[in-house]
């Protein structure tokens, strides 16, 4: 023989149509024992009417509980009671059974799917009632020489309302504590997204920068160094190879790092900005051998820290794609203040948009790039609220033209 599971009386309330059928025992229950106190304690020539009006009594305190809202239900199951202990000085223990029941279920209504503060007003009032329905048989216990069904239901009624108020503070309690977990979970989340991002922009604008530099300089090196020896030119080239194959390595740590923090708004306090901007120039004009000049136009003057280091961070990362996509090309680097904005012009005069620089043309475009170069210009770009434009330049190589709108910082 299979013993029950411990849960077994939780399946049978959750199966269909499980409480009409349990508010239908109370009923019949009720009547039963309407019909027997008439029989025994009625007088004789009432005993028919007596049993007949206890009957509806204790239908009409039993019943509405699956017939009617919660609020009226109470108030019905309330009136019921009360007008059965004026009339035969007592209610039936069905009757009683329900109004705990009724009185505990508006003491724990609230609106479904509403989440609310701890302590806010809402559902404040369903209480108050619960509590209030106990007044009643309260004043009935006092003025009628005690009657047992009015003195057990004016200690019955707080305690249930009590129950079902503490039922439904600890139901939000849970909803709440499930909610502050999710969005902590989804702060930690954000958080960490926003940490890889930054983490593979600086990786790609600095670690690459200089990794491509030893590349650019090591094939400078073996190309112009006269009386190279065989294994000189070949420890170059080694040199260069490996470089690249670092490269190539740190782009898939990119793309693994970039894969969920596609959004995720740049870090705007590192240190580098304008003021940088010519020793990396003097820097990148060494290491490519090409002439690389910096043109200011316009007032100078500070600007937000974040919009310099963008500003930085894009010429760093155009310089970087300037030598190794147009090795040897002229590059002058434009630099316009404004009242309103700082206007950065990075132009090569290499064969443009063209063989290998074609990938970083296709990912301006959308398109799936095998790196992540200009698209790190454009998050830094729009960090900080300003745009980029990308593309061929009138009259032969390529351009990266920037619009970086802040407020002036003059010290």
């Amino acid at each position: 023989m299979t013993a029950m599971g411990p849960n077994w009386l939780a399946r049978v309330a959750a199966a269909p149509h499980a409480r009409a059928a349990g508010v239908g025992l109370l009923a019949l229950a009720g009547v039963v024992q309407a019909f027997a106190w008439a029989a025994v304690y009625s007088p004789g020539s009432g005993k028919a009417n007596n049993a007949v009006l206890f009957s509806l009594l204790a239908l009409a305190a039993t019943v509405p509980l699956i017939l009617l809202r919660p609020t009226t239900a109470a108030i019905a199951i309330t009136a019921a009671n009360v007008l059965a202990i004026v009339v035969f000085g007592l209610t039936t223990v069905t009757g009683m059974a329900a109004q705990v029941i009724a009185v505990c279920q508006l003491g724990a209504m609230a609106h479904p799917g509403q989440v609310r503060r701890p302590g806010a007003a809402g559902g404040a009032g369903e209480q108050y009632l619960a509590m209030a329905l106990g007044v009643p048989f309260l004043i009935l216990a006092l003025g009628s020489g005690g009657e047992v069904s009015a003195v057990l239901l004016a200690a019955l009624v707080p305690a249930a309302a009590g129950t079902g108020i503490a039922l439904r503070a600890r139901r939000e309690a849970d909803v709440q504590t499930t909610a502050s977990e999710a969005l902590s979970e989804r702060i930690t989340e954000h958080m960490a997204r926003g940490e890889r991002a930054r983490i593979a922009r600086e990786l790609h604008d600095v670690v690459a920068h200089h990794i491509s530099m030893i590349a650019v300089q090591a094939e400078t090196a073996r190309l112009t160094t006269q009386g190279l020896p065989a294994a000189g030119a070949q420890r170059f080239t080694e040199i260069g190879d490996t470089a690249r194959a670092g490269l190539t390595e740190m782009r898939r740590l990119l793309g693994v790092l970039r894969e969920d923090a596609e959004a995720t708004v740049a870090d705007r306090h590192p240190q580098p900005g304008l003021p940088q901007l010519a020793e990396l120039i003097d820097t990148a004009r060494e290491a490519s051998g090409a002439g690389t000049r910096l043109i200011v136009s316009g007032p100078v003057a500070e600007f937000d820290p974040g919009v310099e280091l963008a500003a930085y961070r894009i010429t760093q990362e155009a310089l970087t794609n300037a030598r190794r996509h147009a090795p040897g090309a002229a590059v002058d680097v434009e630099l316009r203040y404004a009242d309103d904005a700082l206007r950065l012009r990075i132009r090569d005069n290499g064969p443009g948009p063209s063989g290998a620089f074609a990938a970083s043309a296709a990912e301006a475009a959308g398109s799936e790039p095998p790196g992540h170069g200009l698209l790190g210009m454009r998050e830094r770009a729009l960090a900080v609220g300003g745009s980029l434009r990308t593309g061929p330049a009138p009259g032969g190589g390529f351009c990266v033209e920037a619009v970086l709108p802040a407020k002036r910082e003059i010290t």
